[in-house]
């Protein structure tokens, strides 16, 4: 696969924004986002469709599928997964699965404290994990885990690290970690995954060939979805 032709396509559904983007090597070409909560499945096709035209490229000349995994809310990653495997398997083309842990981080890579990206879990949960900086990025220091903010206000007390907090997880219980000494919020304007960061993230790993294919690509949920989550998706598959 040359490098000079590499397009990849990145879906984000992780979170209650949706969005996506194309680009490559010269970077982002076209992304767009919206926030209108819990219309994911609605959302996404127009979205397509819309960043394609934008970016001038055809599906065709699409190489690559780069999806948010998760962790995330399960109605919001199952559609965003889906839609992506379909394409993928549509085009006969590999993915790449990318950590919407890893997502939040990567905007705040230049901050020198302790990264924690937390993920409004809903339930009075958060989804988080820990990052360092590393020459070129950032690197996931702890497994991703859901619990609730209290827990991690504990956590991040009991250890005394000056931390770096981001995500809507971070800005929602923002009260909760106002008073720990070193914590700080990353302003909300990156409390969410952005599918630019996705097709960024994702070339990097097309070049170290870190691909999947779609029957392989595995959501990461942490947790078992509620009855009113499955039924939610019932009727949407119906």
């Amino acid at each position: 696969m040359g490098h000079s032709v590499m397009i990849i396509l990145g879906i984000e559904s992780a979170t209650s924004q949706v969005g996506c983007a194309i680009g490559g090597h010269e970077g982002v070409l076209a992304s767009v986002h919206s926030s209108r909560g819990r219309r994911h499945a609605e959302n996404l096709a127009p979205q397509i469709e819309f960043v394609r035209a934008q970016a001038r490229i055809n599906l065709s000349e699409i190489s690559v599928v780069a999806v948010d995994v998760g962790p995330g809310l399960y109605t919001g990653l199952r559609v965003g997964v889906a839609t992506a495997v379909s394409i993928a398997f549509g085009l006969g083309i590999p993915m790449i699965g990318v950590s919407s842990l890893d997502l939040l981080a990567y905007p705040v890579r230049h901050c020198s404290k302790l990264i924690v990206p937390a993920i409004d879990a809903r339930r009075g949960e958060i989804f988080h994990a820990n990052y360092r900086q590393v020459p070129g990025g950032v690197q996931r220091i702890s497994e991703p885990a859901v619990s609730t903010p209290d827990d991690l206000a504990a956590d991040l007390l009991a250890h005394g690290n000056e931390a770096l907090l981001v995500g809507d997880g971070a800005v929602r219980y923002a009260d909760m970690f106002a008073n720990l000494r070193g914590v700080e919020a990353a302003e909300p304007s990156v409390a969410y995954p952005s599918a630019a960061s996705i097709v960024q993230l994702a070339h990097a790993k097309a070049l170290r060939e870190e691909f999947v294919s779609p029957s392989e690509l595995e959501p990461v949920y942490l947790r078992k979805p509620d009855a009113a989550e499955i039924e939610q998706q019932k009727r949407k598959i119906l």
